[in-house]
């Protein structure tokens, strides 16, 4: 199934190349470390038997997929009639930023900003036809989909220590390199490095997407590496292909 939001750097494109590499033994839990849009989860075979795990540190994000999952309906009610307009996003954009607001009305402006903003940065005005309806309709489908899914705000670090066991697959798609500032800076070029020695040691296995720079690929020469490429929508002239990398520590 798809995701319900667009999400910068969201796996879209890119998620059936990820599925794809996937080991081939299903493990016993599965934790995406940078949740996002959840474009790998939900694509992925739901299994009962396995534990599964979304976190992100993003605390309006995680609070979304929260109220989604036990109050699809309320946060459907309060999108109820919303129109694709400039002058509420500007009103949402400004009520995020003040108290009062229940986690529902919270949850329904930050769906709103994400699904009608340029490039789902929730700050600037898309300016083109964005259906907001279809997210929307989809939440309680999502819901179901939720419904044993584990759902954090832990940082990168306390995750992984947590839920690190023989039998855990960890997917990770952190703030690619370089392009860290369009996560509200809380991910810099030390955590890309404390990430990969975090890596080194864990118990489980790993699945890992970047971006295609010399500095990742030297900081994970230790692992498998493959290239692939994808179309990036973002980029109306020139060359629109885009190249990134899928990293693991098992063949």
């Amino acid at each position: 199934m798809n995701s319900f939001i667009p999400w910068i750097g969201g796996k879209k494109l890119l998620r059936k190349e990820i599925l794809s590499r996937f080991p081939k033994e299903q493990p016993s839990r599965y934790i995406e470390v940078f949740g996002g849009a959840g474009w790998v989860l939900f694509a992925k075979e739901h299994n009962s038997k396995q534990l599964e795990v979304y976190n992100d540190l993003n605390g309006d994000l995680v609070n979304l997929y929260r109220c989604v999952k036990y109050h699809a309906q309320e946060v459907q009610r309060e999108c109820e009639f919303l129109l694709n307009s400039r002058e509420i996003f500007i009103n949402y954009k400004e009520q995020m930023n003040i108290n009062g607001l229940t986690d529902i009305q919270r949850a329904a402006r930050f769906l709103y900003l994400i699904k009608v903003s340029f490039g789902a940065d929730g700050k600037t005005y898309g300016t083109n036809a964005k259906n907001i309806s279809y997210s929307v309709n989809m939440l309680p489908e999502i819901s179901k989909r939720l419904n044993r899914v584990v759902i954090e705000n832990k940082s990168y670090d306390n995750l992984i220590k947590v839920y690190d066991r023989n039998n855990a697959l960890f997917y990770l798609d952190p703030p690619y390199y370089k392009t860290e500032k369009y996560y509200g800076n809380l991910f810099d070029e030390e955590d890309h490095i404390k990430l990969r020695d975090i890596l080194k040691d864990i118990k489980g296995k790993f699945i890992l997407s970047y971006n295609d720079c010399a500095f990742i690929r030297e900081l994970y020469s230790d692992f498998y590496i493959e290239e692939v490429e994808r179309n990036n929508h973002l980029v109306k002239d020139g060359d629109s292909r885009y190249k990134e990398l899928i990293i693991r520590n098992y063949k």
